[in-house]
């Protein structure tokens, strides 16, 4: 059974443009003295009658990005949990999850506000790497094919699609295991000070709304909608008064 709307292959589209939009999204993290990385796509390899179905991208690896003696995780994984995952053996679950947010959250928001690059920062897109304690040290961010640039597309509609993958699709999911395994945790209100010691407009009308966008991807099946196309209805929201 298929749930989501858009078919998992490499759409033309977002192949011809992959030197654009990987480009804008180098110069963006190239700004940070700090230790975000870019897990470019340099290019594709594809057959012209066949061009979407046979399509291959040639990614970065790890070397030359990831900090020395740090260990990448999909954040997706941490939700999902596994031996050995630092959510489980996290003695200061504040202290952790403050270093999460302070490696996750600020690459996103700043490529956005000073560099019109929405990057698609939810769980399947970023890698958490920790140092040996388990202590998140470095963000990396990967797929070209997500990414939009303003002004391609508006800007309200940029940033509502930079808050549900950055926010309802990742910081939700992660906020929510790190809880479960530590009763009593919340960690809302940290989130909601890193959130705000950004300067970016939007962000205290994050802060203040009674909802968060969730996309629908299950109605976006249903009704045969466009594999690009997004539809949100509104989800409570954590942050407003944490």
């Amino acid at each position: 059974m298929r749930i989501t709307n858009d078919i998992r292959r490499l759409w033309r589209h977002d192949l011809l443009a992959l030197r654009r939009t990987d480009a804008a999204v180098c110069a963006a993290l190239d700004t940070f003295e700090g230790p975000p990385a870019w897990l470019g796509d340099r290019g594709y390899r594809t057959a012209d009658f066949a061009f979407e179905a046979l399509a291959v991208l040639v990614r970065d690896g790890f070397g030359g990005r990831l900090l020395p003696g740090a260990t990448p995780l999909l954040a997706a994984g941490l939700v999902e949990g596994f031996d050995g995952s630092p959510l489980d053996r996290a003695a200061d679950p504040g202290a952790w999850w403050a270093a999460y947010l302070a490696r996750v959250v600020p690459p996103a928001l700043t490529a956005f506000a000073r560099h019109g690059v929405v990057i698609e920062a939810h769980l399947q897109n970023t890698l958490v790497a920790v140092d040996a304690g388990g202590m998140p040290v470095q963000a990396l961010y990967r797929d070209a094919e997500g990414v939009k640039l303003l002004p391609d597309v508006g800007r309200e509609a940029g940033w509502e699609r930079l808050v549900y993958c950055l926010v309802v699709n990742h910081l939700s999911e992660i906020a929510g295991a790190l809880a479960e395994r530590h009763p009593g945790f919340d960690p809302w209100p940290a989130a909601r000070r890193e959130l705000a010691r950004h300067d970016v407009p939007e962000i205290p009308a994050l802060l203040a709304s009674p909802t968060l966008p969730g996309k629908t991807n299950l109605l976006l099946r249903w009704t045969g909608a466009d594999g690009a196309d997004a539809r949100y209805l509104p989800l409570p929201n954590p942050l407003r008064g944490a």
